[in-house]
């Protein structure tokens, strides 16, 4: 049997992400179980349903919908931009939901939220679970996954070096295979 594909989408476009470097080592630990792709979502065009209506979907949109369509769950890390979802994110959620396909409709789901400050990220990790809500993304509700004074359990290299970290992010992988095993 073909393992379940996992994407994973990260709400940080930048080059030292630490979102991404959260979501790299969780990756890693589901490797085992799934076959784990990241989604790039830098180079889409913002949603304007015109280009739905007029039937001129851009190529980034289609090969995004295509990708999304094709998964079967997903790992949404995330930092937050004024008390909500980074719009990069945002803007991935609404092209690719508009698909008439519905390509997250009852798929498995988890949110990491990852902040340099103590607070976590916590709103934007609520925000994105009250979209997945709409989307039908059934989204993991325990544990949940705050990482906050991320700087602090990160090397020089971007890895996770702090041994209770790494422990609650071990238990959030296993989770989330739980879960989506689940489906």
């Amino acid at each position: 049997m073909a393992k379940k594909k996992i994407g994973v989408l990260v709400g940080s476009l930048r080059r030292d992400s630490y979102s991404k470097k959260i979501a790299e080592h969780v990756a890693g630990l589901l490797a085992g179980e799934f076959e784990v792709e990241f989604v790039d979502i830098g180079g889409l065009e913002m949603y304007n349903q015109d280009f739905d209506l007029d039937n001129k979907v851009p190529e980034s949109w289609q090969a995004l919908r295509d990708q999304i369509f094709a998964l079967d769950g997903f790992l949404f890390v995330t930092p937050e931009y004024n008390r909500s979802v980074p719009a990069v994110l945002k803007n991935a959620l609404d092209v690719a939901s508009r698909d008439v396909r519905k390509p997250f409709d009852g798929k498995p789901g988890a949110v990491v939220s990852v902040s340099p400050g103590a607070l976590s990220a916590f709103g934007a990790n609520h925000h994105l679970r009250q979209s997945a809500v709409f989307l039908n993304i059934l989204m993991m509700q325990q544990p949940e996954a705050y990482i906050g004074n991320v700087v602090s359990v990160l090397d020089e290299n971007g890895k996770v070096v702090n041994e209770g970290t790494d422990g609650f992010l071990k238990l959030i992988a296993d989770s989330f295979i739980a879960w989506v095993n689940k489906f």
